[in-house]
């Protein structure tokens, strides 16, 4: 750290003129001391001294903390290894020479001269509680000047007469850092929206700012509780860092230092012992011999933070009012994650719950859909997908958005969604069922006495024995369809649909029909996908185009994945991604359900391995398929803690490979994958061993899934 003073003890330093030890020779400035000539200076030889000022000096020798005796009217300097330390170069020149000479590059500078010169001539004391030394101010090389608590007294010989001035320099340099580090620490939890942005903050500012060996972060879960560690040297890359937390759930009744506090909310201090000796969960926690836990300081939230070291640590006065602060501010801020959490459980849930859990599993149509939130991703929204079987065999497929982002919009959405099933149902015509759903929005506008409900909609019946779509648009942009022929490479075009109005304003639909033959993908979006803030839609709509056209394959899942990300640039609006592919072949497909214990890795590597070759799929696409799967489902496992589903989907061009969970703590997101440690390997693999993959919200947890291409032949 610049400007740290180490500390030299010197509490066996003779005086100066006392009988030397034989079996001592001192060292640094105590030596120089013992071997200067004082008497040629104004302080006069050693044993001519004033008993006061002898005392003075022998107090200055044995001090750790650096100090000086400045002597006479011009203030000669005796001063101990710590000081000699701050004056750096101009020891031990400075031994016995008046300190306006040592520091006269300084002395006429604030805080330097005068206020050593008014304490000797006047008596007047000085305190100066956050000082950078005179002497280091003019740091070559930029470095950061220590801080320092620094005081000079007037210093009286037996007459009481005024013959100097002792000052004293004491070090606070780390505490004025972690103050600094402190707001840091505060702007950085303002940021955080979930409990797990609030553990990765903490863990990180708590091991850093006060140079711990350990830190945790625990909050209650009802009848339990749950925490997060960290611990010094552990190495975590930017993928872990984006990864959900490893929590671990603890015992409500738990004797561990952390939930104790969180659980009476008093703070538990100890300097030296064994703390986690009762719940050590291996070596780290053994090592532990100080420990401070403080309670959070919350009405919502019941937890603590704890901050451990490897040797004995005594908890100053500053210290503690430090951690007091750093768990308030982290109370204040879990307290907003978990009613944002709340908030935003129940906006999903609503949004997810209207919209189809299952789609429809088909022999010759595969079929998969993707929605994301817009906004800040705690508001219901009001885009809305559906595919369905018809009484005609063909299948129904829908894409729609009910403008608005709030509850309001939700529940129109859903009202919108059901009455379209329902009109399909009855008469699939795609001109007749938005014809029908046109009356229905102007009702409903009627009823809330607005002219403001915005809705549209794309309708298409998907018949796969004559291979052709049937499609009808109010006022939604037009789907895609992605054509594969056996000699022309893959290409994308926007269906001519007749656009319409939107409903509710006298819509007349028209309908197209175009062909839809093996191998081609229809892939219906909503304008989140395309709509870009200064930018025209022209070059959106472009993008995908280009995007879907360069997919390696006609995936419905991968083209979802590919459609989301096709245009750069963020979005406010929600997105919504439906896609049917017309499959060349009939897909296998399999499933197991993976319970949450250790061995259900190795469990689902022999399923899969097995299931593959039995399906006569390439060794090397076996090898990669099954690494690929352990690693999702260990990451499921630790990340979500639930019980997980496996799906696998063989066609004649690609294998797809889900792992879905029924955890409520956030999905993995896609992460940099050049440096990835253990926590991070299974993106990393993915990233290398697949031709895609992506990740993909359900009503309860999230579905991770990649794509390995078929080699031909």
């Amino acid at each position: 750290m610049p400007g740290t003073v180490r500390r030299v003890p010197t509490p066996s330093a003779p005086a100066p003129g006392a009988p030397a030890d034989p079996g001592a020779s001192g060292s640094g400035a105590a030596a120089a001391v013992l071997a200067h000539p004082w008497a040629g200076t104004s302080l006069g030889a050693p044993e001519r001294w004033d008993p006061a000022v002898r005392a003075v000096v022998e107090l200055v020798l044995a001090s750790p903390v650096p100090m000086a005796l400045l002597y006479g009217d011009d203030l000669v300097l005796l001063y101990n290894d710590g000081y000699a330390e701050l004056i750096g170069a101009r020891h031990p020149e400075a031994l016995g020479r008046p300190a306006a000479e040592v520091f006269a590059d300084v002395w006429h500078e604030p805080g330097a001269g005068e206020v050593l010169e008014r304490a000797y001539r006047h008596g007047e004391s000085f305190l100066e509680r956050e000082a950078v030394l005179p002497a280091d101010r003019h740091l070559v090389g930029g470095g950061e000047p220590a801080v320092f608590t620094r005081g000079h007294s007037p210093v009286r010989d037996s007459t009481g007469r005024i013959i100097g001035v002792l000052t004293v320099a004491a070090q606070t340099t780390q505490l004025t850092q972690q103050l600094q580090s402190l707001s840091d620490f505060a702007a950085a939890l303002s940021g955080t929206l979930t409990l797990d942005d609030v553990a990765r903050v903490t863990l990180r500012y708590a091991i850093n700012s006060f140079d711990a060996d350990r830190v945790a972060f625990a909050v209650d879960e009802g009848g339990s509780w749950r925490m997060v560690r960290r611990i010094r040297g552990e190495l975590l890359d930017e993928a872990d860092e984006r990864l959900p937390p490893l929590w671990r759930r603890t015992p409500a009744e738990s004797p561990g230092p952390v939930v104790v506090a969180a659980r009476i909310g008093v703070p538990f201090y100890t300097s030296d012992g064994q703390p986690l000796r009762a719940i050590a969960v291996d070596r780290h926690d053994q090592k532990i011999r100080a420990l401070a836990a403080l309670p959070l300081r919350s009405s919502v939230v019941r937890g603590a933070l704890a901050v451990g070291y490897q040797t004995p640590h005594t908890w100053s006065a500053a210290e503690r009012a430090l951690l007091s602060a750093s768990a308030e501010l982290v109370g204040q801020a879990a307290e907003r994650a978990r009613r944002f959490e709340t908030q935003h459980g129940t906006a999903q849930l609503l949004q997810r719950s209207m919209l189809p859990e299952q789609l429809p599993d088909l022999p010759r149509l595969r079929i998969a859909a993707r929605y994301a939130p817009g906004v800040d991703g705690n508001a219901a929204g009001g885009d809305f997908y559906d595919a369905f079987v018809l009484p005609t065999g063909a299948l129904g497929v829908v894409l729609g958005d009910v403008a608005g982002h709030d509850v309001q919009a939700a529940a129109r959405m859903g009202q919108v969604r059901a009455a379209l099933r329902a009109l399909a149902l009855s008469d699939p015509r795609p001109d007749a069922v938005l014809g029908g759903l046109d009356r229905l929005v102007s009702s409903l506008g009627a009823e809330a006495g607005t002219q403001e409900l915005f809705v549209t909609v794309v309708f298409g019946v998907v018949d796969a024995d004559r291979e052709r779509i049937t499609l009808a648009s109010a006022g939604h942009p037009a789907p895609l369809i992605r054509r594969c022929s056996a000699t022309d490479g893959p290409v994308a075009e926007y269906v001519d649909v007749p656009p319409g109005a939107p409903l509710g304003l006298g819509c007349r639909p028209r309908t197209a029909t175009v062909p839809f033959r093996p191998g081609d993908t229809l892939l219906l979006f909503s304008d989140g996908v395309v709509e870009r803030r200064w930018q025209d839609l022209t070059a959106g709509l472009a993008g995908l185009a280009g995007a879907v056209t360069a997919a390696s394959s006609g995936d419905p899942r991968a083209l979802c994945a590919v459609a989301t990300g096709a245009v750069p640039g963020a979005t406010e609006d929600d997105v919504a991604v439906l896609a049917v592919e017309h499959a060349v072949k009939p897909s296998r497909s399999a499933s197991m359900e993976v319970p949450a214990e250790p061995t259900a890795p190795s469990r689902v590597r022999h399923w899969m391995s097995a299931q593959l070759t039995e399906w006569r799929v390439p060794e090397a696409v076996v090898g990669a398929a099954v690494l690929c799967t352990s690693e999702l489902t260990t990451n499921a496992l630790l990340h979500a803690g639930t019980a997980a589903r496996v799906e696998i989907d063989l066609s004649a061009e690609r294998l797809l490979v889900s792992v879905a969970d029924s955890g409520t703590r956030g999905t993995v997101t896609r992460a940099q994958t050049d440096t990835l440690s253990s926590r991070g390997r299974g993106l990393g693999l993915i990233e290398e061993l697949s031709d895609a993959w992506g990740t993909d919200p359900t009503v309860r947890g999230s579905t991770v899934w990649f794509e390995i291409l078929i080699p031909s032949g």
